[in-house]
């Protein structure tokens, strides 16, 4: 038996390593059994080039818990080392690896902006152990070695009698990490980190009910049968070639990734490029509707088969963080913080690669099958718009598939849409004004006017619609949207033609003045327009700058807090051609007046849904009066 003193300059290492990201224990786990995964396919290599002499076989990793004498067994029938070795890659590379990866993240440890740990490897044991055993036995012709080591610079190393090919790690596990002897706890583990390893990982064993032997009686139990518990899918579905996955295929795998999403996606995108990098991945969307928030980290990051995080903000485009799905690439920087991985070249080329491939599988979803992309459209369109909003290269090509609908669902292009207003709705001063509504109920009287009058509406309700639509009016020429209760609809698209007003200039000043004595200037601006006899005599509207503002300013953004403090002001239209108006202007009494024009308001605002509590009380009470 040899002893030895492990070659570090930082005495301490070991409390470092069982301090090092202590909330982060749990990763020790993950990191064996990927060297575990990698001294198999080292074999497998070596094997298939003719340089091992041996059967490669079925080899499979298998973790073991013993409760009752605290240790946790993590075995591979991969290439195992000699003694030499041992004192090669566990005392020296592993341990000046360890000590420099403590150096450069000391003071960062505790910064979770870290996404991964790689490279912790073996020493990341003592996180969790006060003693490690390895017993290894390499695939050359040479005796097994017994390497233990208990938490200080000073380990030994003796022979051993095992004959198998193979590493196998005994941790010792101490007081403070005694969960990690629960099996409900390392199970937890072993699904989160190694789902999708390329290795089989068996834990334990499950029972299976095998099929009842022919002319069993019906009451007879089905026969069972322990057979080991494999915990993983060594080769999931992004790991295979697009042309050898069917539908079914990519939504089974969904179900494998999500096992509580009971709604099946709408489509999903195939990733798969070697160079200049490597990725692989399958990205699915799901029926999104209208919410922003619920749904982001739920891309999962693998690093070959290992899983690293979900939270791949940096890595995928903001706009697409809300989509499921997993992405795999050895090159993605891991012992990283996030503002590193943001300026990272190779990382920059990824995110760009996902945006074009995402934009252009939604362009050939369009072409080939229009009709199922407008059903899908309302669980999409948030993702698409906010991408149009936060990335210009998806802009330009979501430009060909972008649909905008109308109130009466019916989908058009942006280029369609203009070909088919051009002639109706551009007004004298050559604008093109694309009306649009953002709720077809609350908004009807509006839309109504404005189909009367020919015009298209379109439907725009998304939360982020008034930022969205500031965007394309500085990129595309001489349009303009108008939300349709934004004025009287002949003041939204102006044209030559004016209407005539019944009432003279003196007529007009003096019912200025009597309307105004009742109507508080504080929340209405009044303005007097002739308009149709038959359009309504009061009508509230409310300015389409100041309401985009406010709005953009809700869903973050939109310049200075000035909008959102702002109080809430209307225009208050006045239709002098009604004969309601007539009949306000030549009433005698002052109270009648006074009653007329504060009817009149109060019904202009409940069709705006402005009339609530105490005052619509008063209202319904007043009307009840009025009819008796």
């Amino acid at each position: 038996m040899a002893t030895g003193s492990i070659n570090v300059s930082v005495e301490n290492i070991f409390p470092l390593i069982k301090k090092f990201l202590y909330s982060d224990h749990e990763i020790f786990l993950r990191e064996l059994i990927s060297n575990a995964t990698d001294a198999t396919l080292k074999l497998k290599h070596l094997t298939n080039i003719g340089e091992a002499k041996v059967e490669y076989g079925n080899p499979r990793i298998e973790v073991k818990v013993d409760k009752e004498n605290k240790r946790l067994h993590i075995i591979d029938q991969g290439i195992g080392m000699t003694a030499e070795e041992v004192e090669k890659y566990i005392n020296q590379v592993a341990f000046s690896g360890a000590e420099e990866f403590l150096e450069k993240y000391k003071d960062s440890a505790k910064d979770s902006g870290i996404i991964g740990h790689f490279g912790l490897g073996f020493y990341s044991a003592f996180m969790v152990a006060e003693k490690v055993e390895i017993i290894t036995k390499s695939f050359k012709d040479e005796p097994a070695a017994h390497w233990t080591c208990d938490g200080s610079p000073t380990y030994t190393i003796e022979a051993h009698d095992k004959t198998e090919r193979g590493t196998e790690i005994i941790l010792h596990i101490g007081e403070e990490d005694t969960e990690f002897l629960e099996e409900n706890r390392i199970s937890e583990l072993l699904v989160k980190y190694n789902k999708f390893m390329p290795v089989p990982i068996k834990f334990g064993t499950k029972t299976e009910t095998l099929p009842k032997p022919e002319g069993a009686k019906e009451e007879d139990p089905a026969p069972t049968e322990e057979v080991d518990n494999i915990i993983n899918n060594p080769s999931p579905a992004w790991t295979k070639q697009p042309s050898e996955l069917k539908d079914e295929d990519y939504k089974g795998f969904y179900r494998e990734l999500y096992p509580m999403q009971f709604e099946e996606p709408l489509f999903n995108i195939h990733l798969n490029v070697d160079y200049p990098f490597n990725l692989t991945g399958i990205l699915y969307f799901p029926k999104l509707g209208q919410d922003m928030n619920m749904q982001k980290d739920r891309i999962q990051l693998y690093q070959n088969q290992v899983f690293v995080t979900d939270n791949v903000e940096g890595i995928v485009p903001e706009f697409l963080t809300m989509l499921r799905g997993v992405i795999d690439s050895p090159d993605i920087p891991l012992n990283v913080s996030r503002s590193y991985l943001q300026a990272d070249g190779a990382v920059k080329k990824i995110s760009s690669y996902i945006t074009r491939k995402v934009a252009d599988k939604l362009n050939s979803l369009f072409k080939n099958d229009r009709e199922d992309f407008e059903k899908k459209w309302n669980d999409i369109k948030v993702v698409i718009e906010y991408g149009m909003l936060s990335e210009d290269k998806f802009f330009e090509k979501a430009d060909k598939f972008a649909l905008y609908p109308t109130v009466d669902d019916t989908f058009f292009t942006f280029d369609e849409l203009q070909e088919k207003i051009k002639d109706s709705q551009t007004d004298k001063d050559n604008k093109l004004v694309i009306l649009y509504a953002s709720d077809k109920d609350e908004q009807h009287a509006y839309i109504s006017a404005a189909k009367d009058k020919g015009y298209e509406v379109l439907l725009l309700d998304s939360p982020i619609v008034s930022h969205l639509i500031q965007k394309l009016e500085t990129s595309k020429e001489n349009i303009s949207f108008v939300r349709v209760d934004g004025d009287h609809i002949d003041n939204l698209i102006k044209k030559d033609e004016e209407t005539i007003s019944k009432l003279s200039d003196e007529e007009k000043d003096s019912l200025k003045v009597d309307l105004e004595k009742v109507i508080p200037a504080e929340k209405y601006t009044v303005q007097l327009e002739a308009m149709d006899s038959n359009a309504s005599p009061f009508m509230i509207t409310q300015p389409e700058f100041m309401r985009r503002m406010k709005e953009m300013q809700q869903t973050g953004g939109g310049g200075m807090n000035m909008f959102g403090n702002m109080p809430e002001m209307y225009n208050l239209i006045v239709n002098t051609n009604h004969d309601l108006i007539s009949e306000i202007k030549d009433t005698k009494t002052d109270k009648k007046k006074e009653r007329l024009i504060k009817q009149s308001l109060d019904l202009a605002r409940l069709s705006q849904n402005l009339l609530k509590g105490e005052e619509l009380t008063e209202f319904i009470k007043r009307s009840f009066e009025m009819i008796k």
